[in-house]
């Protein structure tokens, strides 16, 4: 198994400043959507981006400055609101993004040589704001360490309450494409309104919407056997490539009588190996959760350069004894069933649900993907050439589907896993392979980053 690569102490010269707009900007109150202002939402995204040569500092800041006025919301304040005491808004008042720089003694290959496995050194990449509430933290900071080799290390952390995936996406490729060229126009121009999502009134809620309903028919004193294993142990993080071409054997399963898609295919394996590691009761009732972007499936679709929450999550479920038993066709067919009934009208039905109950997803039996591919997030240039890596900075109990550097159509999975079961999950997500494409553990991955 590759080491984890344990991050020495950073040194900063000098305190973090907040980085305001260059400009004027509006100063008033954004209203949050629904979608926005969920519970499970309020943490940061956070990035982690490695670069063979850094980019001067000056740059960086003046770009950011620049940037902030086209996201000028990024340089304000999450609050409660007065009507609300729990409804949270951004005071667009301007006070700036935190951006701090740091020094490590590390180079670019000795990062890359133990990246795949996050591990909690690697937080001190990104500075920690001592504050009393979620809502004290600027909603964006930014810290770039120099390494000793002339290379940096950039990690970001967007609020979640102001961005989605593909929102943080379309922010930080703007900003890359100020810094390495300062005279350039945004390619799209920021959405900021979010009324477009507002709830009806009165509400509509015409679905059950069990990606936040614990199935109680079925519930028992195993409901919650998954939780409590996670509980139990440690959990250690598990990083599995793979390749196109593990993708196509998967596939090879479901053809020619279904045609799926890679995230489909892949998505439906990691969930099979994940319940087969774990080893649940058969009876139990389980969820697959995923992110699926909506933007498009609205009516109307949501305007060009719409950075807000788009997305919902889609569910998966049945029971144990179905999906290991069945074959591999049966689970994909639950994925696909999944995705295809979202569609306006059930994103508005679970707005107004939304508004009516602040209902949390049902997490209990459940396994959740959140995929970063197809965002372009590993092509992020800030005049130095792309990333050689590109990743979360910490590993969380939730699955990533994470873009490889050099392979668009390959896939590493990270999740973290309780420590006694970390080795099955990894013989169940290879052992459906052939002997030749047994490349996906740990040691035999490309993984997400690069060396050239």
């Amino acid at each position: 198994m590759t080491k984890s690569i344990d991050i020495p102490d950073c040194c900063y010269p000098k305190e973090p400043s907040l980085v305001c707009p260059s400009s004027s900007t509006p100063r008033h109150t954004l209203y949050l959507s629904n979608l926005d202002d969920q519970k499970f939402l309020r943490f940061s995204i956070k990035y982690l981006y490695v670069y063979r040569k850094a980019v001067g500092w000056e740059a960086l800041r003046t770009s950011l400055s620049k940037v902030l006025v086209d996201y000028y919301p990024l340089a304000g304040r999450l609050r409660t609101s007065p009507e609300d005491g729990e409804k949270l808004e951004v005071d667009c008042s301007g006070e700036g993004a935190l951006l701090a720089e740091g020094y490590v003694d590390l180079t670019v290959e000795k990062f890359l040589e133990g990246s795949r496995r996050p591990n909690r050194s690697w937080r001190k990449l990104l500075y920690k704001v001592e504050a009393q509430s979620f809502l004290a933290v600027p909603p964006l900071i930014v810290q770039m360490t120099h390494l000793s080799c002339g290379g940096m290390i950039l990690c970001t952390a967007i609020n979640h309450c102001l961005c989605d995936g593909i929102g943080t996406a379309q922010f930080l490729h703007a900003w890359a494409l100020i810094t390495s060229k300062p005279n350039a126009n945004l390619p799209t121009n920021p959405f900021h309104g979010r009324h477009i999502l507002k709830p009806r009134d009165p509400p509509q809620i015409a679905f059950s919407h069990p990606e936040f309903n614990r199935p109680l028919p079925r519930v028992g004193p195993d409901t919650d056997y998954i939780t409590q294993i996670l509980l139990s142990q440690p959990l250690v993080p598990v990083s599995l490539t793979f390749t196109t071409s593990h993708i196509l054997h998967l596939k090879q399963h479901c053809v020619p009588s279904l045609k799926c898609t890679s995230f489909e295919v892949l998505a439906s394996h990691v969930w099979r190996a994940w319940i087969k590691s774990l080893d649940p009761p058969s009876s139990l009732h389980i969820k697959l959760l995923f992110s699926m972007n909506m933007r498009q499936r609205l009516k109307p679709e949501l305007p060009s350069g719409y950075y807000g929450n788009g997305f919902v999550l889609a569910c998966a479920e049945t029971s144990v004894e179905e999906l290991i038993e069945s074959n591999p066709h049966y689970c994909v067919k639950l994925v696909q069933e999944a995705k295809e009934c979202l569609n306006d009208d059930y994103v508005r039905s679970m707005i107004d649900l939304l508004e009516a109950r602040k209902v949390k997803p049902e997490l209990s039996s459940s396994l959740v993907i959140s995929p970063w591919t197809k965002l372009g997030l590993e092509d992020l240039d800030f005049g130095e050439g792309r990333p050689l890596h590109m990743g979360p900075l910490a590993s969380e109990i939730y699955c990533l589907f994470l873009p490889v550097i050099g392979d668009l159509q390959a896939f590493t999975v990270l999740m973290s896993i309780p420590q006694g079961v970390a080795d099955r999950f990894q013989h169940y997500c290879t052992k459906d392979l052939d002997d030749e494409e047994k490349g996906i553990t740990e040691d035999g991955g490309r993984g997400y980053s690069q060396l050239n």
